[in-house]
């Protein structure tokens, strides 16, 4: 949405930096205005006093008593330099397009996180790839914190193989489940993208330093906050929504009742976007949010594997995968009346075509018609004593099934 005044020059730049640091991300009050009016205007506005929006206005005019907007923005401008990250606004080429569509999201649950869900003013960014070519093949996989080692091994493997095919994997760089998407990605020397609800100087958790600093080398960090902003609860609830816009898909591995991730969920679903879901035993507390969203969601689709998830978000035709199947035996493509002889036979001795017809229920033409055919088959030997199993071969009763 670059169609504002002035989108994408520096004066624009600056003050979407300033109304992020004035306003949290997503309020529909200050997007709205910036898309009538552009940033500038909008920045003027508010310092003025000059707002519509009760809730807004006691906002702004207590972030106001910690600073000004127009020195915070220029110090941040400057301080991401130094860091080598950069602004990226909608009227810049790598833009992700994706997320305009927040712009329609509308939810039926109360509480401001759930009011103010339009698209960010701007990101910060780190790393070298274009964000929005980076975004263009991608899927989010996102769980809980506290996760199983099922559900990292589950979430490893399919990052891996995701990773592997050359789409990026987007989570949001927490412990849990997160951490394991990441590091599956990386280990396939893929591209990954942490989307974080701080700074991009001060990526949170702490204990995945490490991991933070090497998804900048090769794939990107993403924040809205401007640099030094803090990770404070409530902005990983606001973040989420960009989660499940951004990409092509989500898959939730593990989840509680209640989490960020089943609240993640509820982004997607309501943009219409691929919601996919892990399921786990029904004993493990951390995959009852998952199946509460499968039970409640006929959209929500049910995934196992990296191929599920690829024929979910590819081109139609382009992940086709053959179904399940166990081993194949010879005697799957035999014919009813072939199958009810071999069933009849016993798995040590033999029997005579006569005891066979008794057995099988059919006549005795039709058994010595398929005997020869079994027999050609090399799924049954002629005897002394009439028909058996060929040697290592042992029929499917029902009484193994």
């Amino acid at each position: 949405m670059s169609g504002c005044p002035g989108a994408g020059e520096p004066a624009d730049r600056a003050a979407r930096v300033a109304l992020t640091w004035l306003a949290e991300p997503g309020n529909r009050t200050v997007w709205t205005l910036v898309q009538q009016a552009g940033a500038p205007a909008v920045l003027d506005r508010l310092l003025d006093g000059d707002i519509p929006d009760a809730r807004l206005r006691a906002a702004v005019t207590a972030r106001l008593r910690s600073g000004d907007p127009r020195r915070v923005a220029e110090i941040a401008l400057r301080r991401a330099d130094r860091l080598g990250a950069r602004l990226v606004v909608p009227a810049d080429d790598e833009w992700p397009s994706r997320v305009d569509d927040l712009a329609a999201l509308e939810l039926d649950s109360g509480g401001i996180v759930n009011q103010d869900t339009r698209p960010p003013l701007c990101f910060w960014v780190r790393g070298a790839p274009a964000l929005g070519e980076t975004l263009e093949r991608s899927v989010a996989i996102v769980g809980a914190r506290a996760s199983t080692a099922y559900g990292r091994h589950v979430t490893t493997d399919m990052a891996y193989s995701i990773s592997g095919k050359g789409w990026t994997v987007v989570s949001g760089g927490a412990f849990g489940i997160d951490t394991a998407a990441h590091r599956g990605a990386l280990a396939a020397d893929g591209r990954t993208m942490a989307i974080l609800a701080c700074g991009v100087d001060r990526p949170y958790p702490v204990g995945n330093s490490a991991m933070f600093d090497l998804i900048a080398e090769r794939g990107l960090l993403v924040s809205e906050w401007p640099i030094g902003a803090a990770p404070f609860r409530h902005r990983f609830l606001i973040r989420n929504r960009v989660i499940a816009a951004i990409t092509a898909g989500t898959v939730v591995v593990e989840a509680a009742a209640r989490s960020g991730a089943t609240q993640t969920m509820s982004r997607v679903l309501a943009l219409g976007r691929p919601a996919m879901v892990v399921p786990g035993p029904v004993t493990s507390a951390m995959s009852v949010g998952c199946h509460e969203i499968l039970r409640g969601h006929p959209y929500a689709r049910v995934v196992t594997s990296a191929t599920d998830v690829l024929e979910e978000v590819g081109r139609i035709g382009e992940y086709l995968a053959d179904p399940p199947r166990g081993p194949e035996h010879r005697r799957d493509s035999l014919d009813e009346e072939s199958a009810l002889i071999l069933e009849s036979l016993p798995s040590r001795g033999a029997r005579t075509p006569e005891e066979l017809a008794v057995g099988a229920r059919l006549s005795l033409r039709t058994v010595l018609r398929r005997l020869s055919l079994l027999e050609m088959a090399e799924l049954v030997v002629r005897t002394g004593d009439g028909f058996a199993l060929s040697p290592g071969r042992r029929p499917i009763h029902h009484s193994d099934e």
